[in-house]
């Protein structure tokens, strides 16, 4: 990875923690591709797959109006060839990973990965 992992995972995390949607969005190819389950919960006729930055503006802005109290813990960072997982809390205490995959510093693949363990309040805490 090109870029520093922690210095992502920072702006990231102040990003969201601020609910500025377009900071975190800077940080994204206009062409991405983004998965979620909790999208798939929250947007009508969603199969949870988000094309564009378009996509994940009206995505993220939803999920904020619906859980204000949106905050987000980092608790570790990984880096790969291209690809940082930020490990993290929400809001609610749940346990979740992005997996993000970038070329040119910049995210062109995601996906919001959640606790498989049956816990439905994992889920339905998140907005991502």
């Amino acid at each position: 990875m090109r870029s520093d992992p922690q210095s992502f995972a920072v702006q990231w995390r102040d990003a969201w923690n601020a609910h500025d949607v377009e900071a975190v969005l800077a940080h994204f190819a206009d062409d991405v591709v983004f998965t979620s389950p909790v999208a798939a919960q929250l947007l009508d006729d969603s199969d949870g797959v988000l094309r564009g930055k378009d996509a994940l503006r009206a995505y993220w802005t939803e999920g904020l109006r619906r859980i204000p109290d949106l905050r987000f813990e980092v608790v570790g960072v990984y880096a790969g060839l291209d690809t940082v997982v930020i490990n993290y809390r929400n809001q609610k205490g749940g346990l979740v990973n992005e997996v993000l995959h970038l070329r040119d510093g910049l995210v062109v693949e995601g996906h919001g990965t959640y606790l498989a363990a049956g816990d439905d309040d994992n889920l339905a805490g998140a907005t991502r």
